[in-house]
C-alpha cells in the first residue's frame, strides 16, 4: 500500500464512507467487575477521584485519578493471564505484536439462542453453519460471538446466581478448534468474560481463556454494539494500553466498517 492509499483510506474515515463503530462500554464506577469465589482475590471496582476542576485545587485544569483492575469495562485479555500462556514470547499487553491490534472480524449472531438460554454455548455445528452462509473464517481473523447480552440493565448483566453466573460463550471443542483449526487472532464476547459464566465446569474449564491463551491468542469482552456489524468485512481496532507485563487492559474497542 502506498501512502496515496492510506490518505484515500483516513478520507473515506473522515467521509463516513468507512463507518466507525464504537464497541466500547463508558468506564464507569458503576460497571459489573467479575466476581471470583471469595477464598480467591478480587479485582477492584472502577474508582473516579477528582483531583481538581477549575478550583482551588486546580484553577485552570480537570483531571482525576483512576483506580480500575486490568480486566475492568471493555478489556483486553493477554496470553500471559493465563497459566497456559505464561511461558510464551511477547505474551503481556506490552510487548505483543502491535500488527496484531488491528485485524478483521467474522460475528456469529447467537442472539435468539442466547435469549433464550442465559447458559448457551457456543459449539462447532453452529459455526459450521455459519460457515456455510459466509464462507470459512480465515486465519488472523478475531470471532466475535453476538449475544446481545450488552443490551441488558446491570442488575442482569453478570446474572449472577447461588451457583455463579450464568451467561453465554464457548463449549471448550469449539475453542480449541478455533485456535487449531481456524487459526483465529482471538474471541470476543458481550459478557463479562470470554467464558461463559458456568466455563468452570467444563473440560478444560474455562475453555477460552485456556486455548486462546495457551495458544498466543486474545480475548475481548464486554463489548456493545455488536449488532451494528457485518458477518464478515468489518475491521477491528483494539490497542490495550502499554503497562509493563500487564495481563490485560481496558481499551477503547473500535470497529472500521464500510458505509451504506
Amino acid at each position: 500500500m502506498d501512502s496515496n492509499s492510506l490518505m484515500q483510506f483516513a478520507g473515506a474515515v473522515a467521509s463516513g464512507a468507512v463507518r466507525v463503530v464504537d464497541l466500547t462500554f463508558t468506564l464507569s464506577p458503576d460497571f459489573p467487575v467479575i466476581v471470583l469465589p471469595p477464598e480467591f482475590g478480587q479485582a477492584a471496582p472502577v474508582r473516579i477521584q477528582k483531583i481538581s476542576q477549575y478550583d482551588a485545587a486546580g484553577p485552570a485544569w480537570y483531571w482525576n485519578n483512576l483506580t480500575f483492575g486490568e480486566h475492568t469495562g471493555t478489556h483486553f485479555d493477554a496470553p500471559i493471564h493465563w497459566f497456559t500462556g505464561k511461558d510464551l514470547p511477547n505474551n503481556s499487553v506490552d510487548t505483543l505484536p502491535v500488527r496484531d491490534m488491528i485485524a478483521p472480524a467474522c460475528v456469529i449472531d447467537c442472539s435468539a439462542e442466547a435469549a433464550k438460554d442465559p447458559d448457551f454455548l457456543l459449539s462447532i455445528p453452529i459455526v459450521e453453519a455459519w460457515e456455510k452462509r459466509h464462507g470459512k473464517i480465515p486465519p488472523r481473523h478475531w470471532v466475535l460471538l453476538r449475544t446481545d447480552w450488552s443490551k441488558k440493565g446491570w442488575r442482569d448483566y453478570a446474572n449472577l446466581k447461588d451457583d455463579g453466573a450464568h451467561t453465554p460463550g464457548p463449549d471448550a471443542a469449539v475453542m480449541r478448534w478455533l485456535v487449531e483449526e481456524r487459526g483465529v487472532i482471538g474471541f470476543g464476547t458481550e459478557t463479562i468474560g470470554t467464558d461463559a459464566g458456568q466455563a468452570g465446569h467444563l473440560d478444560p474449564p474455562y475453555p477460552a481463556h485456556h486455548f486462546l491463551h495457551g495458544g498466543g491468542r486474545y480475548g475481548l469482552q464486554c463489548m456493545c454494539n455488536l449488532d451494528q456489524l457485518p458477518p464478515t468485512g468489518a475491521v477491528i481496532v483494539a490497542a490495550p494500553l502499554k503497562i509493563q507485563n500487564g495481563s490485560g487492559s481496558p481499551l477503547r474497542v473500535l470497529a472500521l466498517v464500510a458505509g451504506s
